[in-house]
């Protein structure tokens, strides 16, 4: 309870730095008009444009870091993340084969393509699942799955009808929260509400299979159900995810890793913790490609691989110690 504490403590003060912070600078006068007054123009830009979009990199980050502890616990894996098993390739290509195929302008097309390549790819996976018990070989089919998905992806840009729209799934792709409203909110949390049920449904699975697949095969769990439940939680969260913001990357892999050692490396108790971590990531990643000076705003995804990447290296640094100890 203090590790959640604290993590909703630093989220919230996430949160507050990334409304009071951002391009357009205000003034304390203009501050005070829009506590007092949320339909002042100051109001708009606090509450109708930053408050929604940190919102959603929150719940992005949320649901990253919770797939995340999702996979790491189901493969055993300390690098598995969601898009070991290929669910982030095939959401990115799904959406950006929309995007070619002109539906992008089409309100909720796109989001609903990322979230039918992520359930496309998840239902595979899951039919795996059900089949193998080794997670070397769900990780294998997921890393042919994801090169895959990327082929196609790449396919699709290079046989763009246009540069307006090579330009548009690019950025796309590159991930991004600007321009979300509450609206969107609502519509992310209908796939990721019951995606992360199912990761809460296969918890005590995962805490099983710390203890070996024989173990757990003979606890009287039924393993092959869990298994099948945590991938279709994980693919639901993924898939909304890139819905939502694009293809985001590191903050599934490392949110787990900043929380694991604080709850004796369960994997069922380090759910909870990894999407508050991830939210905190993610809302930080969001507030610095918004206040970090350039001619044009920074793809949400450059930043979490430009800041990722090192804190990982770090957490893999600070592993390999431990191991070696």
């Amino acid at each position: 309870m203090r590790l959640l504490t604290l993590l909703a403590l630093l989220l919230a003060a996430a949160l507050g730095l990334s409304i009071i912070f951002g391009e357009t600078v205000l003034s304390a006068a203009q501050y005070a008009q829009g506590l007092a007054d949320p339909a002042s123009p100051a109001g708009t830009i606090l509450f109708g444009i930053r408050a929604p979009r940190a919102a959603a990199a929150a719940l992005t980050g949320a649901a990253l870091g919770l797939a995340g502890a999702v996979m790491q616990g189901l493969l055993r894996n300390p690098l598995a993340e969601p898009g070991v098993l290929g669910v982030s390739a095939w959401s990115g290509f799904a959406a950006a084969l929309a995007i070619a195929a002109g539906l992008g302008a089409l309100p909720g097309v796109t989001e609903l393509a990322a979230l039918g390549g992520a359930l496309a790819a998840g239902g595979v996976i899951a039919l795996l699942a059900a089949r193998f018990r080794e997670p070397e070989t769900l990780i294998l089919f997921g890393v042919a799955l994801a090169a895959l998905g990327g082929a196609l992806t790449a396919l699709v840009f290079n046989l763009s009808p246009s540069p307006i729209t090579y330009a548009e799934m690019l950025a796309w792709l590159q991930g991004s929260v600007a321009n979300r409203d509450w609206p969107d909110l609502g519509a992310a949390l209908i796939p990721m509400a019951p995606g992360a049920a199912l990761c809460a449904y296969a918890a005590v699975g995962l805490r099983m299979l710390t203890l070996g697949e024989e173990t757990a095969s003979l606890s009287g769990l039924p393993m092959a159900r869990l298994r099948v439940v945590a991938v279709a939680g994980a693919a639901l969260l993924t898939g909304a995810s890139v819905a939502m913001a694009g293809v985001i990357g590191f903050v599934g892999l490392a949110a787990p890793h900043m929380v694991r050692g604080s709850v004796s490396d369960d994997p069922a108790r380090t759910l909870v913790p990894s999407a508050f971590a991830g939210a905190i990531l993610l809302t930080l990643a969001d507030l610095a490609a918004r206040v970090i000076p350039s001619e044009e705003e920074l793809r949400l995804g450059v930043v979490t691989a430009l800041f990722g990447a090192p804190l990982f290296a770090l957490i893999a640094w600070r592993a390999a110690r431990s191991w070696r100890a």
